[in-house]
């Protein structure tokens, strides 16, 4: 049986745009910031584990691969998913 983790209490600042959003959020879905802000946060780990994963498949398929154009591809999009467009 898995054990419950314990809530750990931190303190942020959120800027005032994102505040006001996150408040927003919150009357929408009928709960509280604090819930909305932990389901953001799990949300963005989630989505940084995925674009992790994706890199190493694609540094994977790099290696592999024995097409210069696949190859140059591969680079490109590596490039793009470390320093941006």
């Amino acid at each position: 049986m898995p054990t419950a983790e314990k809530p750990v209490r931190q303190s942020v600042t959120l800027p005032g745009r994102v505040a006001r959003r996150v408040r927003s959020l919150a009357k929408s879905r009928r709960t509280s910031a604090s819930r909305v802000l932990v389901d953001l946060v799990e949300s963005g780990l989630e989505a940084a584990d995925r674009e992790k994963q994706r890199f190493h498949e694609l540094a994977e398929r790099l290696a592999q691969s024995k097409d210069v154009a696949e190859q140059s591809r591969l680079k490109e999009e590596l490039a793009r998913m470390t320093f941006g467009d």
